[in-house]
């Protein structure tokens, strides 16, 4: 991955502008909610993230951003912005967990609800 140091300044300002709303969108959410799901239809993994949750009772903000069909150029600004590769994204009290697999790994380490009782940062 290239550092942020190793790219232009008009390469930077070009990434910022990609899909500006959505990014506006995605940061107030995972700055004001405790659990934030960014997600696409008909994608598996995401369901299988939302359906963790709601298992455990844990509320979530879920955002979505088309399907395996439409919205990709939304997604990949969205890739970019967080540095994730894959859908879905769990964000934590601001923080990124990771995808479907990552969130049963805290689940099933206890570290979850660690998690969720820290207050948001």
């Amino acid at each position: 991955m290239t550092s942020r140091e190793h790219v232009h300044p008009a390469v930077s300002a070009a990434r910022e502008r990609m899909y500006a709303p959505d990014v506006v969108e995605i940061a107030r959410a995972v700055g004001r909610d405790k659990v934030v799901v960014l997600g696409m239809a008909w994608n598996v993994p995401v369901k299988h993230a939302r359906r963790t949750l709601q298992a455990e009772d844990i509320g979530y903000t879920y955002l979505e951003f088309g399907n395996y069909i439409t919205g990709w150029r939304r997604r990949l600004a969205i890739k970019i912005w967080a540095g994730w590769p894959t859908f879905p994204m769990v964000f934590i009290n601001g923080a990124l967990v990771g995808g479907a697999s990552d969130l049963d790994a805290l689940r099933k380490s206890g570290e979850l609800k660690r998690l969720l009782a820290e207050q948001s940062a």
